[in-house]
């Protein structure tokens, strides 16, 4: 797994699989929690960046990531575009 801290590991990752150069600001700390393996609920408004912070970590530790989402019509359309 890589090292929470390390920026470049998650900079290039986010760069090759989302085409972005960083994380926004609140995002950074969901994302270094779940690569420590610890729990998150991250409360964000629609368009937030919620899915990247899960989806990031997940990709990067590999293995299982146990997502709620409260609408069938999201689920579904953030399984189809991972």
């Amino acid at each position: 797994m890589p090292k929470s801290d390390d920026k470049t590991t998650i900079e290039s990752t986010l760069q090759s699989f989302w085409g972005f150069d960083a994380l926004r600001s609140y995002q950074k700390a969901p994302v270094k929690d779940l690569l420590e393996g610890h729990d998150v609920i991250a409360l964000l408004p629609t368009g937030g960046g919620k899915s990247l912070c899960f989806q990031l970590p997940a990709l990067m530790r590999g293995g299982l990531c146990l997502v709620i989402s409260p609408l069938i019509a999201l689920m579904e359309d953030q399984t189809n575009q991972l």
